[in-house]
């Protein structure tokens, strides 16, 4: 049997009637009592019945005696029902009976009724009064009006247990519902002190307690939280609502708080959120519109200075062919890594817009330690020596540019920490075949406590209004790029950074040989042609040349026999290197660019053909070349 079946089945067992209207005055639910207590036809005793039909039924049958105007009178009592209130009455029905009526309203709206035949109760009241010649008329009187208000208190005292249930559960539930909220509900009286609190305070400002009420709100958020919302509290006291941002020093959260004055009563009403998180992704959302602004402003100048230092890579690399000048060469390779250097910050300036990447490439780890201590040297003062030491064997594979930044943001980091004198560290050694560590060591003060615990957190600085903050920052992210660690110690002597990157070793990718071949390079520019000529040529390669993709098809078509065609994006006329993809189908393209990888064009060229960054070494042509023919 189902559940509103056993229900109706126990409801039919009472003795007394009972009915529930709904709020809209129609039938929700009766028992047999009720039918047979009134002798009502099934259509008035099915859910669904209107009451004003019933009470029309029993008024017209007599019910309720005479009635003068039955229409009046059913409207009356249809009205009264709406606006229903808790009662309890006593009446004698036309038929003799007298019946007990008590009603309650329902929170959800309507009403419970039940009917009670006191008929017999009511016969023995008047046989005592009868047949009782001791009790005067008074004490029966007093007795009969005594046993009536005992019937009345005890309905009253059912509605009020009712009522009072009511309000602990819609209590529970508001308690439960304020509990689950991610925010601090709280409210504090006219002296400052917690009447009602949520207990999400530590939740919301980590560090504070749970339990506060009693507890007056500067004891609670301590001297710098309060002394950030005192004024605020104080207008909301006034009746002046606020709302407002802070930064909690002692939790580093960033909080949202909304005082709004109790209109009933001297207090405030607090709503507390932790927007830090909010915070941060607006900051790095107006960062990235300075970025974007920065990378229309560049974008144009980016292009011209790559062109500019593929020249300057490509002469020096050719002067350090021709000259045997020992002397010279310390110049040449410094003047090189510098060119480099400027070439990563152009890239890096046109990369504004877009995620940084860990590249790992071939690298001579001898040669690379060498040359930073080339473009360190210079930088540090005469009494400060530095040494490098690298303990590991053969090429590995390490983003040359991103680390390179970051072992000279630690040697320039400890040159500041040793002052005039000193000595600075590098060693570089394999670590259980799994980790390539980089150590930095000097011979400074060491980090204090708060710097080993906080160095590698963006804008942390020792250094006043002359540090950015930046530098180990960039040096932490550039080892979680490649998927390694950075950590901060002391040696007893010094400052420690410890730097581990995954370690692969290199496989030497074979180079192309292009002695003998033929090559056409595609470029506008006559100096920048001249410099990748060079390199082509020093490859081996005999160079045939073109500014334009007309000239670059024409030559194409008489020279069917070419080894490698590598043109600019960017060329003279409306056609770029992308046309030769289409109009020279099959032929062996590479194309070159200073354009950002997110540029359409250099997207574009990427999805269908091998594509160089400028500006380029020229070792950084023979990889490339080398690789696109490995994967060919």
């Amino acid at each position: 049997m189902s559940t509103p079946a056993l229900t109706q089945a126990g409801l039919n067992l009472i003795q007394q009637a009972l009915t529930i209207y709904d709020s809209d005055l129609r039938l929700a639910v009766c028992n047999a009592r009720f039918a047979e207590m009134f002798d009502l036809p099934p259509e008035l005793t099915t859910p669904g019945a209107c009451f004003e039909d019933t009470i029309r039924h029993l008024t017209l049958r007599g019910e309720y005696g005479t009635v003068d105007d039955p229409e009046d009178f059913i409207a009356t009592r249809t009205e009264i029902a709406r606006a229903f209130q808790p009662h309890y009455m006593e009446r004698t029905r036309a038929n003799g009976q007298t019946i007990s009526v008590e009603g309650a309203p329902l929170p959800q709206g309507g009403w419970v009724t039940v009917y009670t035949d006191i008929t017999d109760t009511k016969t023995q009241e008047k046989m005592l009064r009868s047949h009782s010649e001791t009790l005067s008329d008074q004490v029966l009187k007093r007795s009969e009006e005594l046993a009536k208000t005992n019937r009345q208190l005890a309905a009253s005292n059912t509605a009020l247990k009712e009522a009072r249930r009511e309000l602990l559960e819609i209590e529970a539930r508001t308690r439960t519902t304020t509990e689950m909220m991610p925010a601090h509900i709280a409210r504090v009286d006219a002296a400052g002190h917690y009447t009602f609190s949520n207990r999400r305070l530590s939740a919301v400002m980590p560090g504070r307690p749970s339990d506060i009420i009693g507890l007056h709100i500067s004891k609670t958020l301590g001297d710098q939280a309060y002394a950030r919302v005192k004024p605020h509290l104080d207008a909301a006291m006034q009746g002046r609502p606020s709302t407002f941002e802070f930064t909690d020093e002692a939790s580093s959260r960033r909080i949202r708080a909304a005082f709004t004055p109790d209109p009933l009563e001297p207090g405030v009403y607090i709503l507390s959120q932790d927007i830090t998180e909010e915070t941060q992704a607006r900051a790095a959302l107006q960062q990235t519109r300075r970025r974007e602004m920065a990378a229309q402003l560049i974008s144009g100048m980016a292009h011209d200075f790559s062109n500019l230092l593929t020249i300057i890579l490509g002469m020096q690399s050719k002067l350090a062919r021709l000259t045997a000048d020992e002397a010279a060469q310390p110049l040449i390779t410094a003047t090189l890594a510098a060119a480099r250097r400027g070439g990563d910050l152009l890239n890096r300036i046109a990369d504004i817009t877009s995620q940084r990447s860990w590249q790992p490439r071939p690298l001579d780890l001898t040669g690379f330690l060498d040359d930073i201590g080339t473009l360190a040297t210079p930088s540090l003062p005469s009494g400060i020596r530095l040494r490098v030491h690298n303990a590991t064997n053969g090429p590995l594979l390490a983003d040359p540019g991103l680390l390179q930044d970051a072992l000279l943001n630690l040697i320039l980091n400890a040159r500041d920490a040793c002052g005039d004198r000193g000595e600075i560290r590098i060693d570089a050694r394999a670590v259980q075949d799994t980790w390539l560590e980089f150590t930095v060591t000097d011979t400074g003060p060491g980090f204090s406590e708060t710097a080993l615990q906080h160095g590698l957190d963006p804008f942390f600085t020792t250094k006043g209004g002359e540090g950015s903050g930046l530098g180990l920052a960039m040096v932490y992210d550039m080892t979680k790029l490649a998927g390694g660690s950075a950590r901060l110690s002391n040696t007893g002597h010094g400052a420690c950074v410890t730097l581990r990157l995954p370690l692969r070793a290199a496989i030497p990718a074979p180079q192309p040989d292009g002695t003998g071949s033929l090559a056409l390079l595609v470029e506008d520019s006559a100096d920048l042609r001249a410099s990748v000529r060079d390199m082509l040529t020093g490859m081996g390669f005999a160079v045939v040349e073109a500014a334009s993709v007309a000239e670059a098809i024409a030559l194409a078509q008489e020279l069917p026999n070419l080894a490698l065609i590598l043109s600019d994006i960017s060329l003279e006329g409306e056609d770029t290197g992308l046309a030769l993809i289409d109009r020279l189908p099959g032929a062996p393209l590479h194309l070159m660019t200073s354009m950002p990888p997110d540029h359409p064009l250099h997207s574009a060229a990427r999805a269908r053909v091998p594509v160089l960054r400028k500006p380029f070494t020229p070792d950084d042509l023979t990889t490339f070349l080398a690789q696109s023919k490995a994967s060919a």
